[in-house]
């Protein structure tokens, strides 16, 4: 009954948060398009069209246009949707895992531990993260699961340096000191103790990663690091530009995806900031 009542406490707040609902309202259309939309799909993404349908604009027989290959704009959107977002939230996890497991263990445990993965951590910060990103990406090669486990295994330091630093102030107080006395492991102090206290400032910052990581997704697949045999708003992209689309004016080619990748970034964005707010009203002043 407790958590039920926090859960409902904490949808009201969301709800008078106009960065929240603005980012929910967008999200949830997308999530809509990518689990329902694949059953309304009107063609096939990767079936290719006739000679004559290729690079038409949008009309009665096709929402959207086809590209250069004669395949429908609309059904290759819908089903990007899906790819995106399973992106994004794998990946997300992912890094999210990492990050908050090594920021916790650095910031509870300290001394050589926490020296050793600061390093780590400084390592992945300093590095240049989209040529680190591309050298895996092409070591691997093309497949989504690939470019799910690069992203995700690339992405996690920010958040490791932002868990650790929270840790180390959670680890100070009282209840904590507390359950050291009575001889509790680290280990149970970490997953039982330090880890709900890191939680909201963990799920802010995941939402916040879910953007770079969709962000990161088109960047590889418009560089030609994709997976060609499946779906997604980066590889229309790469598409878009190596068929000329651009110069050729055909506009429904490529301002449709990128449109789709904005608003879905910008989705996320808006939720992370505003649950950036809601779990740390200090922020409200700024």
């Amino acid at each position: 009954m407790k958590r039920r009542n926090s859960f409902i406490e904490f949808f009201k707040i969301v709800k008078k948060n106009k960065k929240a609902m603005t980012g929910a309202v967008t999200l949830i259309f997308f999530l809509i398009v990518a689990i329902f939309g694949p059953l309304l799909l009107p063609f096939s993404p990767l079936s290719i069209g006739e000679v004559q349908d290729m690079l038409k604009p949008p009309s009665a027989a096709f929402l959207m246009g086809t590209d250069d290959m004669g395949r429908d704009i609309l059904s290759n959107l819908i089903a990007g949707a899906r790819v995106s977002l399973l992106i994004g939230t794998l990946a997300t996890l992912i890094s999210m895992l990492i990050g908050t497991a090594i920021g916790i263990a650095s910031g509870y445990l300290g001394k050589g531990i926490d020296v050793v993965l600061m390093r780590i951590t400084d390592f992945f910060i300093v590095i240049p993260w989209l040529p680190l990103m591309m050298v895996l990406a092409a070591m691997l090669g093309t497949s989504l699961w690939n470019i799910i486990f690069v992203i995700g295994i690339t992405g996690w330091s920010g958040t490791a340096r932002i868990v650790r630093s929270q840790t180390l102030s959670v680890k100070e107080r009282f209840f904590v000191e507390r359950t050291v006395s009575l001889g509790a492991g680290n280990f149970h102090i970490m997953l039982r103790h330090i880890l709900p206290n890191v939680f909201p400032l963990v799920f802010a910052n995941t939402v916040l990663v879910a953007a770079v990581a969709i962000t990161a997704e088109t960047t590889l697949s418009f560089l030609g690091l994709g997976d060609p045999m499946t779906p997604s708003w980066g590889m229309m992209l790469h598409y878009a530009f190596t068929s000329g689309a651009t110069s050729m004016g055909a506009w429904w080619y490529y301002l449709p995806p990128g449109i789709c990748v904005v608003l879905i970034v910008l989705a996320f964005t808006l939720l992370g900031y505003a649950f950036d707010e809601i779990f740390n009203p200090k922020l409200k002043e700024r």
